[in-house]
């Protein structure tokens, strides 16, 4: 299945540019940067001369994590507990995720993630076991008790080396719950931010059944040509959040602020504020008229991404008017997704046909949303077309409309997409995330003036399983030696 081998680059028909010619190499598909002109390549590799991960008895201990969120901020809690295993020469008991509170799931790591794969490819950077081993005290044999922390919000790495280390020596096993965003995103070792795209990118693969339902998908859609996804982000959760209410009826507006309250904190937020800085999620009519100004017509095949949307098919009469071609993972028929039927396989799925998806439009966006690590994503695979709307740029011509002011809409909808990369690479600025944007650190140049910024050798695999090989052999010639001196002693 074409799938399981990762994306793959494609022709895309769409208004945006396109940022390069395809050329292939080891590292990735590479593209030329129309600004610097210089050849990129994504290029997560460790480097060959550091050091191995601990074997059990060199590791200072056993680091537990419960990764709390939905689908994208538990993918960003993995990557970050590998990473602070890897800061701390830990060894990493396979993550847990957290029973989400929104989906009503309880699926565990082994239910969404090919837990092999995951260890196989980062067996140069950590150790990984399934848990905590057990400990002989007293003739009776019990589980290492792992010593509860929660660490702060966005932690540096200086935390790790200090406060996390100091009590993982003393209890051999320690538990960092909550997870999500514990570890600060700019961090300034390029190593520990390239084994953050090793592991979102290469070692978290879903399982196959969910592969092979997206896979499905896709092939679907692809048999009629080329297709758009957008995240419609349109849900009770996220209009509670965002606080934006005066377009709903009274009784809507009263279930999102009961919602609000016993979810959110306390703030009296003011819809015009809010739609002004951009904080208001995008309806699905306005989705449509942005896509429609920009040269979309009727006959635009698109797969909608979302949860539940909140008030109804009123809300969603008028973007089906505009563009009636839709589908969602629904589509493949009923009974196919049964065995998926579970809120963040679901969401698993949405998240690998919007991925390969030829262009894809997020609605909304913030710190490890959905949108936000599916555009580093498609970025890392090849600069995709991604069309991101400038919600506060958006929101003058938005509320000039409902206001009865429609004049010229559409030429000043398109005045601001056009004003943007559309997925091409461009340097992260604050407070653009790590997992929206991994260039340039996870990225490398074949002709770089700095060394540090050149791709490495192409055998750089092989040096590495050499040097993984000769450890194990070492270590095997260690315990063989090992158990002949207490044969020798005990005169077995």
């Amino acid at each position: 299945m074409a799938l399981l081998a990762g994306p793959q680059q494609r022709d895309v028909a769409a208004p945006a540019p396109r940022t390069g010619a395809a050329v292939g190499r080891r590292c990735g598909a590479g593209y030329r940067h129309h600004l610097a002109l210089v050849l990129l390549l994504r290029c997560p590799l460790r480097h060959p001369q550091g050091p191995a991960p601990p074997t059990e008895s060199e590791s200072n201990g056993y680091l537990r994590v419960r990764c709390n969120g939905g689908l994208s901020q538990q993918r960003s809690a993995i990557c970050n507990a590998v990473v602070a295993a890897r800061i701390m020469n830990a060894t990493l008991v396979l993550p847990e995720l957290d029973a989400n509170s929104f989906w009503h799931d309880e699926s565990g790591f082994v239910d969404m993630y090919d837990v092999p794969h995951f260890i196989k490819t980062l067996k140069y950077d950590v150790r990984i076991v399934m848990s905590v081993p057990k400990i002989t005290a007293h003739g009776k044999s019990k589980k290492l008790r792992a010593y509860k922390i929660e660490p702060p919000r966005d932690a540096p790495v200086t935390w790790y080396r200090t406060t996390a280390l100091e009590k993982l020596r003393k209890y051999g096993a320690i538990y960092l719950t909550p997870f999500s965003h514990r570890l600060a995103e700019e961090i300034d070792d390029p190593e520990l931010q390239r084994l953050r795209c090793r592991v979102n990118y290469h070692a978290l693969q879903f399982k196959p059944n969910i592969m092979k339902t997206s896979s499905d998908i896709v092939n679907k859609l692809r048999s009629e040509g080329h297709f758009m996804s957008i995240h419609l982000r349109f849900e009770l959760d996220m209009l509670a959040y965002a606080g934006c209410i005066d377009i709903f009826t009274p009784k809507e507006q009263e279930i999102l602020l009961k919602y609000r309250e016993e979810n959110f904190a306390n703030k009296t937020l003011v819809y015009k504020k809010r739609r002004l800085i951009g904080k208001c999620p995008l309806t699905p009519e306005e989705v449509g008229l942005i896509i429609r100004a920009m040269g979309f017509d009727n006959t635009t095949r698109i797969y909608l991404a979302s949860g539940k949307l909140f008030g109804g098919e009123r809300f969603m009469k008028p973007f089906k008017a505009m563009f009636p071609r839709l589908e969602n993972n629904s589509m493949i028929g009923s009974g196919k997704l049964e065995e998926d039927n579970r809120g963040l396989a679901r969401s698993a799925v949405d998240y690998m046909v919007c991925l390969l998806s030829d262009i894809f439009m997020p609605t909304y966006d913030g710190p490890s949303n959905f949108a936000n690590n599916l555009m580093g994503h498609r970025l890392y695979y090849g600069f995709r077309t991604t069309i991101t709307p400038n919600r506060k740029a958006l929101a003058p011509i938005f509320m000039d409309m409902e206001e009865g002011r429609a004049s010229g809409y559409e030429e000043r909808i398109r005045q601001v997409m056009f004003n943007t990369h559309f997925g091409a690479p461009h340097k992260r600025i604050h407070p653009e995330s790590f997992y929206t944007n991994s260039w340039p650190e996870c990225f490398c140049q074949m002709k770089a003036g700095n060394q540090a910024d050149r791709c490495p050798p192409d055998n750089v695999n092989d040096v590495l399983e050499s040097q993984f090989q000769n450890k194990e052999d070492v270590e095997a010639e260690a315990t063989n030696q090992t158990d002949s001196t207490s044969s020798m002693e005990t005169g077995v």
